[in-house]
């Protein structure tokens, strides 16, 4: 029985696939093959195709397609024949697929929290990073907020003497496409509208305030228990999990050294949280538009009220099109203003490289 493997890993613009693998009951290394690769986009919209398959290597019981990186998350097809047999393999129809290093992750359940949680050696109390996925994450398979975007592997490569946790938040009862499509009735999804009840407070989907909590009571544990460093527990989010990432440090301030929000979302509960910032040391990212066109003004605005109030641990970066464009956002050739917005959205690349020394600055402070 044919088996397809797909091996991936872990890039800037979320899961990229590197190796297609058959693996075969019977042995065909003296069988003529012929391979064709569709829909093998490299782009954050789907436009620009990779170079394809790079070469086919073909062992007693199996074949190795090397590809040139492309984005799994795209409807890639596979066609062509091994011996006489012609074949057609679509994303759906993958077998297995291998994820670089997320093996260095324990898949964790408790007190109703899916997580995956990076171990560092070493016996003496370590920090805590909380990494906070975005809207398109959320379910309860605790894997695609490990896959869906550049995040937690990222965070663990760059800091491996540290714990990095990575919960999945609840999904609800309805879908994202689903809830997107609740919002619109409702208007402008994008817009923020100070008094809006967010899905999140009715706990439906999201970083709600009761799941942060047991997620913040996780850590506490681990602290008590001498694993974590009490004094460097930091918090990072991006989009949906930027939101969650003010929501967090709003529901346990007593508890993050630093955070750094990421093109959160702005929203009746964020933006207020915001606006009553506690003592903890934030800097807040953004592209300088996106597809919700407010969020940096809110976030201007928040930030201005608070600066007022002589907060010199509050700062609030920016980012232009140029220093965008470095990392190929919105380089793709005919983007409409609709897909610009889109690939500028996806700024927490700049972060998670640390831009402007921004993830040094975080893990720096050290509550007293």
């Amino acid at each position: 029985m044919r088996k397809v493997r797909v091996y991936t890993h872990i890039d800037d613009y979320g899961q990229t696939v590197d190796n297609i693998k058959f693996i075969e009951d019977n042995e065909i290394n003296d069988k003529d093959t012929a391979f064709e690769l569709q829909g093998h986009y490299c782009d954050l919209s789907g436009k620009a195709l990779s170079k394809g398959i790079l070469s086919v290597e073909k062992e007693k019981n199996s074949i190795n397609l090397r590809v040139d990186p492309f984005l799994y998350r795209y409807d890639f097809k596979l066609t062509g024949k091994i011996g006489e047999e012609k074949i057609c393999v679509t994303k759906q129809e993958i077998d297995e697929v291998i994820v670089e290093d997320l093996d260095t992750f324990v898949e964790k359940e408790e007190n109703g929290v899916s997580y995956r949680l990076y171990e560092p050696e070493g016996r003496d109390p370590r920090p805590l990073v909380l990494f906070l996925h975005g809207g398109g994450e959320c379910g309860a398979d605790n894997l695609i907020q490990m896959t869906g975007t550049l995040g937690a592997l990222k965070l663990a490569q760059r800091w491996p003497e540290m714990y990095i946790m990575a919960p999945q938040a609840p999904a609800g009862s309805l879908s994202m496409q689903e809830n997107f499509e609740v919002m619109k009735k409702r208007g402008n999804p994008f817009r923020v509208e100070v008094g809006m009840t967010p899905f999140a407070l009715k706990g439906e989907r999201g970083w709600n305030r009761d799941y942060l909590g047991k997620v913040t009571d996780i850590i506490r544990q681990m602290i008590k228990e001498g694993n974590v460093d009490g004094r460097r527990v930091y918090v990072i989010g991006m989009s949906m999990g930027g939101g969650g990432t003010i929501n967090a440090v709003s529901t346990a301030p007593d508890l993050f050294a630093a955070a750094l929000p990421i093109c959160p979302s702005m929203n009746g509960e964020s933006y207020t949280q915001l606006l009553h910032w506690p003592d903890v040391p934030v800097w807040i990212s953004t592209a300088y538009m996106d597809h919700q066109h407010g969020r940096h003004a809110y976030i201007l605005n928040a930030c201005s009220h608070l600066w007022e109030q002589g907060r010199k641990d509050v700062k609030y970066t920016i980012y232009l099109p140029e220093e965008l464009e470095k990392y190929g956002i919105g380089t793709t050739p005919g983007l409409t203003a609709k897909e610009l917005d889109a690939e500028n959205h996806n700024s927490w690349i700049l972060t998670l490289h640390n831009e402007k020394g921004i993830l040094d600055w975080m893990i720096s402070h050290v509550k007293k």
